[in-house]
């Protein structure tokens, strides 16, 4: 077990880094660039992948579908709106943006699903609220100029996390009926056609990959985020319940704010100690594992 939960806590810890990679970037690169060849390295890796580990896959109409779907929200839309938010605010504060991720998914299997949602998850769900509150006040009361630009990037983040949750109740359809590599691989190959159009017009930005650190950058933000960190996580997940999995997505945050305070030199300051516990109280309560009636 303890095998299964390194394998866990190492994905979230690298989805977390990934945010302050992705603000290094975005100052080198166009979004739309950026993004383009992060799918077009994943493919390259995930085809051969899957057809070793599992061998020729024939999906449905409706699973491509579907996969289509995930690709539009999951990849384009999550990954468009993290990458343009992160121009504008900092990766301290996307980073406890995005930690609200387990309670819009609880709102969505509400509203969408239709399941229904205990008492707790309604708390984490205004946990998760007071938690953006306060990286709202931090950066209202920090006094640094850009404030309002700041506010529309965290507010473009929070897209991206409600894009991310659209994905995972997306995916819910598809449980145990696709390959995991797979449904990997169509999902970055249709994340690239729907790019293509965007990134044809700043084809001419692939000049700044002569920077051995961009392209660095640029590899390692793409065989983390789009192939490691998806496959650590569903091993993990074959050996630990999934509630308890649940859990080690606030690594994420964590691991966000610790890197761009490290790396990124930002301020961690005192309301983004209370945002930051807020967030990891809204995390406990979503994903904690219920106990079933008459259980001892």
């Amino acid at each position: 077990m303890l095998t299964a939960y390194l394998q866990l806590g190492s994905s979230m810890a690298l989805v977390g880094a990934n945010v302050a990679v992705s603000k290094l970037l975005t100052a080198a690169l166009p979004v739309a660039m950026i993004l383009g060849l992060r799918c077009l390295l994943a493919s390259l890796v995930l085809w051969p992948l899957a057809r070793r580990r599992e061998g020729r896959v024939r999906l449905s109409g409706l699973a491509l579908l579907n996969l289509a779907a995930q690709a539009a929200v999951g990849t384009l839309l999550y990954n468009a709106a993290l990458l343009s938010g992160l121009r504008h605010t900092t990766a301290l504060e996307a980073g406890l943006v995005l930690a609200t991720l387990p309670a819009v998914i609880a709102i969505g299997s509400a509203l969408w699903l239709r399941e229904r949602m205990p008492p707790r998850q309604w708390l984490a769900v205004a946990l998760a609220g007071g938690g953006m509150a306060a990286i709202t006040l931090a950066r209202l009361a920090s006094g640094e100029g850009g404030g309002s630009s700041s506010l529309w990037g965290n507010a473009l983040v929070f897209v991206a996390v409600c894009g991310e949750a659209a994905y995972v109740l997306l995916a819910k359809r598809l449980v145990g009926r696709v390959p995991l590599v797979t449904a990997s691989f169509w999902m970055q190959a249709f994340s690239l056609l729907l790019l293509l159009p965007f990134c044809l017009p700043v084809l001419g930005a692939v000049a700044a990959l002569a920077d051995p650190a961009v392209s660095a950058l640029l590899v390692f933000h793409s065989l983390t985020a789009s192939v490691l960190c998806l496959l650590l996580w569903y091993a993990g997940l074959r050996r630990a319940p999934a509630g308890v999995a649940g859990i080690f997505s606030a690594l994420l945050p964590a691991a966000a704010a610790g890197m761009a305070v490290l790396v990124l030199g930002e301020t961690f300051s005192t309301m983004h100690g209370v945002g930051f516990l807020l967030m990891l109280a809204s995390i406990g309560l979503a994903t904690w594992p219920r106990r079933e009636r008459g259980a001892r």
